[in-house]
C-alpha cells in the first residue's frame, strides 16, 4: 500500500478535500494508495518517515518541518515541492532566470538591507559602494515602482512608491530585510495560474488590486480566447519546468498584449475554498489528487523520488539551458502507461478515473 501524506497548517478546506479525493479515486481505480494528514512523533536521522509521497503546504513557515521533509526525501519520499530547491530559491533569482529563458519580467534590482544584519559591522560591507548609485537605479526602474522582499511572500512588507522620497521612507521601515525594487507593469489583463506536476495548468482571471476575497473574478477561464489561453499556458509551463516546482502559481500581467511574469515563486499557493471559489477549488483538488496518485504509483522504494527543474539539471550537467531538459532526461520504465511520464499497474482503471 502506497501512503500519501499532506503536511499543512492553518488551512481548513483543501487538506480535507485532498485526502478525501485521493482515497475515493484510489478506490475507484482499485489502486493500492491511501492518503492521510501527516503524523510526526519522532524524526530520526536517515530513517524513513512512512510516507511514499508528501504534499508540503507549510514548511515555509515552520523550519522544523523543512528539516523533517529533507530527511524524508533522502530516505526515498517524493516530497512536493522539492524541499532542497524550495530552500535555495527566492524571487530575485526567479526573475534573473526568466531573463535567460525569454520570459518577460518587470525590470528589477536587488538592494541590501537598510540596517546591518546581526553579527556584522561596517567592515562586513567593504565591497559595497556607499552611497549606492540611486540615480541610476531610479532611472532604470522608473516610478511608480514596487518595493518588496527579495524572498518574501503573502504581500508582506510590500510598498508601492511613487518617487524617491516615498522609496526612502519605505526603505527606512524594512530593517534587515533584503529588498528588491521592481518596475510597475500597468496591465490590461491579469491572471493567476495554478501549475501542477509541470503539466497541468489552470488559468484564473485575477484582480490583485481588489480586497483579497474579491480577487478571483471567474474560475472557468471559458472567456479567454484559445490563442491567449495557449500562450499563457505555455509560459506557465516554461516557468515551472525551469524552476522544477510541482505545485505553484504564476501571476501574469498582460501589457500591450505581452504577458509579464510578476510573481511565480508560490510553492504553497492559496487553495482555500472561501478565497479561490468553487470552480478553482474543484480543479486544484482534482489535479492535486491526480498528481499524488501518479507519484505514489511511480514511487521507487528507497531511491530518489524528488523532481528537479531544467536550471538545476542543465547547469549540473554543463548543458545549455533548455525547456524540458530535466523531464526529457528521465528514463521511462517499461510498463503499461498512465500517461507520457508515469507508469501504472492498472491503466484501464486510470482511464476510467480520468487521470
Amino acid at each position: 500500500m502506497k501512503k500519501v501524506g499532506i503536511l499543512y497548517g492553518q488551512e481548513v478546506t483543501f487538506p480535507k478535500a485532498f485526502v478525501e479525493r485521493v482515497n475515493k479515486k484510489a478506490v475507484d481505480m482499485r489502486a493500492a494508495v491511501i492518503a492521510e494528514p501527516v503524523r510526526i512523533d519522532k524524526v530520526i536521522q536517515g530513517e524513513p518517515c512512512g510516507y511514499d509521497v508528501i504534499i508540503d503546504r507549510i514548511s515555509q513557515d515552520v523550519p522544523f518541518y523543512r528539516g523533517y521533509l529533507k530527511n524524508a526525501a533522502v530516505s526515498g519520499t517524493a516530497v512536493i515541492n522539492n524541499p532542497f530547491w524550495w530552500s535555495a530559491d527566492e524571487k530575485f533569482f526567479n526573475n534573473a532566470l526568466m531573463t535567460k529563458i525569454d520570459v518577460d519580467v518587470p525590470k528589477t534590482v536587488l538592494l541590501p538591507s537598510n540596517t546591518m544584519p546581526a553579527d556584522t559591522s561596517n567592515n562586513s560591507f567593504r565591497n559595497l559602494a556607499f552611497p549606492l548609485g540611486w540615480e541610476g537605479i531610479f532611472d532604470y526602474i522608473g516610478f511608480p515602482a514596487y518595493f518588496k522582499p527579495f524572498a518574501g511572500g503573502g504581500w508582506k512588507s510590500v510598498y508601492k512608491v511613487n518617487n524617491a522620497d516615498e522609496f526612502f521612507n519605505a526603505y527606512n521601515e524594512t530593517g534587515q530585510l533584503v529588498m528588491m525594487l521592481q518596475e510597475e507593469i500597468k496591465f490590461e489583463e491579469y491572471y493567476r495560474c495554478y501549475c501542477l506536476d509541470r503539466q497541468d495548468v489552470w488559468i484564473m482571471p485575477y484582480e490583485p488590486r481588489n480586497p483579497h476575497h474579491l480577487r478571483y473574478k471567474c474560475g472557468s477561464g471559458n472567456e479567454i480566447e484559445p490563442a491567449t489561453h495557449k500562450m499563457l499556458s505555455d509560459i506557465v509551463l516554461k516557468i515551472n519546468r525551469a524552476l522544477g516546482y510541482d505545485f505553484n502559481t504564476v501571476e501574469l500581467a498582460v501589457r500591450n498584449g505581452i504577458p509579464y511574469a510578476i510573481d511565480f515563486c508560490n510553492p504553497a499557493p492559496d487553495a482555500e475554498l472561501a478565497s479561490v471559489g468553487e470552480a478553482n477549488f474543484e480543479w486544484i483538488v482534482e489535479a492535486a489528487a491526480n498528481m499524488a496518485i501518479r507519484r505514489a504509483l511511480n514511487h521507487k522504494e528507497g531511491q530518489n523520488n524528488l523532481t528537479w527543474g531544467d536550471f538545476v539539471y542543465c547547469f549540473a550537467n554543463n548543458l545549455e539551458l533548455s525547456e524540458g531538459g530535466y523531464d526529457n532526461s528521465i528514463k521511462k520504465k517499461p510498463g503499461r502507461k498512465m500517461n507520457s511520464d508515469f507508469t501504472c499497474l492498472n491503466a484501464d482503471a486510470v482511464t476510467q478515473a480520468g487521470i
